[in-house]
């Protein structure tokens, strides 16, 4: 099986409203994937769809092999799901509650028993088994939906925003559960709103807006098309900026005012270098200064320098080279390129104007 989950123009309808709209999404088997989307996309509907807990209004789509409209409770026997409010028994401690749920899977009972203790020592919550849920912490309840979850061994697990709340310390252990899932072949298919979370452990990442995939590719994939798309423009413009200065139109009024915000948008766009240089001086500042790519240089009494630089592939090369043919010794390199979440803040936000200007 080469996908984990197809859909084919995947549709959700509520009288009028478009929840999710004619999606077409596949997800290779044994991989994380990153699925996100703003408040209102459709992303959870198309989560509980793929988890047969509503049926589409159209389109339909495969789950481990199975379709969930024809194949439902096949689709059920191959998923697990921690969703983002834990749904656990108060009343009931940590192993009584995973125990209900083999049960439910219809699991023997010695086969129950061995793949509930090997779950609690993965995710190390073994000490706590004979605890009622209502007397846990919140990373501790994680624990036990993850157990709960994979008492059946499903193939593929949903996690929506599953380290929401929790401590930096209880998010790493939890990262590395994650990871070490996958490593033993589930797919998962991870819902978060943090950025970083999605940018470190998935494979890929999709992002649905209005009910339709406006993004997919690898984290890096996605943050790359930002800078090329910066580029493409820059370089448009410095073309435009060429053909002015080269007509009379240089001695427009509105020419200096036009440069002045092409600059500013220049600064706005610029890359961020950072970098701890030994013996840097003013010789060293003047000497950057006049290298074509940088825009703007800020110096630290620690011998730190921060520089903006012109959105091109060698600005960063250029630099470094310059420094090091100084005889300065560079400790420290660290760069802010495009996030993750400045991608998708551009894919929803681009989306949203679109939508609002149809509307008007």
């Amino acid at each position: 099986m080469k996908y984990a989950i197809e859909t084919f123009d995947l549709s959700k309808y509520y009288g009028d409203f478009t929840a999710v709209d004619a999606l077409d999404l596949k997800v290779k088997n044994k991989t994380i994937f990153g699925f996100l989307g703003p408040n209102g996309a459709g992303k959870t509907t198309t989560i509980k769809m793929l988890t047969c807990l509503i049926p589409p209004t159209s389109g339909t789509a495969h789950v481990a092999g199975y379709d969930v409209i024809k194949n439902p409770n096949e689709v059920r026997q191959k998923i697990g799901m921690v969703p983002q409010l834990v749904s656990l028994y108060a009343d009931l401690t940590a192993r009584e509650n995973a125990e209900l749920c083999a049960d439910y899977y219809g699991m023997p009972k010695d086969l129950k028993e061995k793949r509930i203790n090997e779950l609690m020592e993965l995710v190390d919550i073994k000490y706590a088994e004979n605890k009622l849920v209502k007397q846990l912490s919140g990373g501790q309840k994680q624990k036990v939906s993850v157990v709960a979850s994979l008492v059946h061994q499903p193939e593929i697990l949903f996690l929506d925003e599953p380290t929401i709340g929790l401590d930096p310390t209880t998010k790493s252990v939890l990262w590395n559960l994650i990871d070490e899932l996958n490593q033993k072949g589930h797919t998962i298919i991870l819902c978060s709103h943090d950025m970083y979370e999605v940018d470190m452990l998935c494979d890929h990442v999709g992002i649905i807006n209005q009910g339709k995939l406006s993004a997919y590719d690898t984290p890096q994939g996605l943050k790359d098309t930002i800078l090329k798309q910066k580029n493409t423009i820059k370089s448009n413009v410095n073309e435009i900026m060429q053909e002015i200065e080269k007509s009379d139109a240089n001695t427009h009024p509105s020419f200096n005012k036009l440069k002045k915000a092409i600059n500013k948008s220049e600064m706005d766009e610029a890359r961020e270098l950072s970098l701890i240089v030994d013996n840097s001086d003013n010789k060293l500042i003047k000497k950057l200064f006049q290298i074509p790519c940088v825009l703007d240089i800020e110096t630290h009494r620690s011998g730190r320098l921060t520089f903006k630089l012109t959105n091109t592939e060698t600005a960063i090369t250029q630099v470094i080279s310059a420094i090091m043919e100084t005889g300065s010794n560079i400790n420290s390199i660290s760069t802010k390129d495009p996030s993750l979440e400045d991608v998708f803040i551009k894919v929803t936000a681009k989306k949203a104007k679109k939508i609002e200007k149809e509307g008007d």
